[in-house]
């Protein structure tokens, strides 16, 4: 049972999925506030819906990649290229996952629902696929990494409106320097597999460039809530001061073109979406 614990972890990509979770149930509880009450059994059915959903996404990616997983160090002893799990395991448990997932997210509303078999889709079947032929892959991966915000205002508000597209904006923005950080930390690896995700497919000045030239959108991006108004002051000073120093970090990284500068942008990225989500969470107008 524990080695099956550890596979399932892995298979799941247990980390990168807690965090879709909480950015969800961070912008449930924003809808929420909007809503005048919170309702607890359906936050819970959203943690647990998006948890799954997003667990068969990356169930399905991993089936998609076992081949391509076997050439990576940091992904060959994942339990399909180890062959701790065979590829039929691996299919029937995201199905059931996805199934599992989507009935509860379908059960908030039905917008829900639809939005996270389109996240299943576009993330497992179209941008999983494109990593091998275009850094465009990024862009499109880009979308399924920021509709858990939108999924989660959505399934508690029912529709999309003005902030549902703001929390949707600002992590949509978000996931290009954190995608190219870790693309670029990751990059010897990822030859490995043919993956090409570093803006010109290399470690280069244009690549940084470019990265730094989404940190400095992502600014002004991040101070739409209090431009619209649900956001209050604090927000702002917060999301620009986080993004100031998310931009000083891909400016080192633009400078010195090193495996060192672009691990610490890797991991900001990791620290300024939570700390932005919480503090909008709590100071909303």
């Amino acid at each position: 049972m524990r080695e099956f614990i550890q596979d399932f972890k892995k298979l799941v990509k247990l980390r990168l999925t807690l965090l879709v979770v909480f950015s969800a149930s961070i912008c449930f509880l924003i809808g929420e506030h909007y809503e005048g009450s919170i309702h607890w059994v359906n936050w819970i059915k959203l943690i647990i819906g998006g948890f799954l959903v997003t667990s068969a996404a990356n169930g399905f990616n991993e089936i998609i990649e076992k081949d391509l997983d076997k050439l990576m160090t940091r992904t060959a002893d994942r339990p399909l290229p180890s062959e701790k799990m065979t590829t039929g395991q691996a299919l029937v448990l995201s199905l059931i996952m996805g199934i599992a997932g989507t009935y509860l997210l379908g059960s908030l509303n039905l917008l829900t629902g639809v939005l996270s078999v389109f996240s299943i889709f576009l993330y497992a079947f179209v941008y999983t696929p494109m990593k091998r032929k275009s850094p465009i892959a990024v862009f499109v991966g880009a979308i399924p990494g920021a509709l858990p915000p939108l999924i989660g205002y959505v399934a508690s508000h029912g529709q999309i409106d003005t902030i549902a597209l703001v929390l949707f904006g600002i992590q949509f923005m978000w996931q290009f320097p954190h995608f190219w950080a870790i693309a670029w930390v990751l990059d010897d690896d990822y030859k490995k597999a043919g993956f090409r995700l570093l803006p010109t497919t290399r470690r280069d000045r244009t690549s940084a460039i470019v990265t730094l030239a989404s940190t400095v959108i992502l600014i002004p991006v991040s101070l739409l809530p209090t431009f619209f108004g649900f956001g209050g002051y604090l927000i702002a000073i917060v999301s620009l001061i986080m993004g100031l120093i998310f931009t000083y970090q891909a400016f080192m990284l633009a400078k010195n073109l090193d495996v060192k500068s672009a691990r610490k942008l890797m991991f900001g990225s990791f620290i300024y979406l939570p700390v932005v989500q919480l503090v909008l969470l709590f100071n909303l107008t």
